[in-house]
């Protein structure tokens, strides 16, 4: 399956969730390109697993065992020393990806039903930037973009967020405590 885009640049449906580990921290170096494009509950992330349950079905049960799959996950520092494209979104490339992998493997292990991106695109992780530049915007974009690299975080825990037809709500939290 190839690379293709982000799927957050697609509609969701009122109750799509998602599992998110949101960078807020990043945002603010990003600018002016993340503010292109509606936030609607959500900062500057990579993405676990979307599309995940639907919000109806995400109970005490479900919210317990993501609570157990991710605090089985270390806390962790992430680099973007690179950006880099799909057709449609400019994006940044996480070091270490393995962690971000590692994640993913583990809700869809547990929830086969809810493959990452629909089963539409491969799960490589990233940060989105800027969603369906034009050439000439991403000729222009890069060399400013790169020119900012390389940007830290902290990846302490991963957001699970619902959305209501309108934005994401952040339901839960889940703190990356493992060891």
């Amino acid at each position: 399956m190839a690379n293709e885009e982000s799927d957050e640049a697609h509609e969701p449906v009122v109750g799509t969730s998602a599992l998110l580990l949101q960078l807020p921290e990043v945002a603010g170096h990003l600018k002016p390109w993340v503010d292109r494009w509606p936030h609607d509950g959500f900062t500057t992330h990579v993405t676990i697993l979307v599309p995940f349950l639907n919000g109806a079905e995400i109970d005490e049960d479900v919210l317990a065992e993501l609570l157990a799959l991710f605090g089985g996950f270390a806390a962790f520092d992430v680099t973007f020393a690179e950006s880099a494209r799909f057709p449609t979104v400019i994006y940044l490339a996480p070091e270490p990806e393995q962690p971000f992998r590692d994640m993913t493997a583990a809700v869809y292990a547990r929830w086969p039903q809810c493959p990452p991106y629909g089963g539409r695109y491969d799960a490589k992780p990233h940060l989105s930037v800027l969603y369906d530049p034009t050439e000439a915007e991403f000729e222009e974009v890069e060399p400013e973009l790169r020119a900012r690299l390389p940007l830290r975080a902290r990846a302490a825990a991963v957001d699970l967020l619902v959305y209501d037809g309108g934005r994401w709500n952040l339901r839960e939290s889940f703190p990356l405590t493992g060891s």
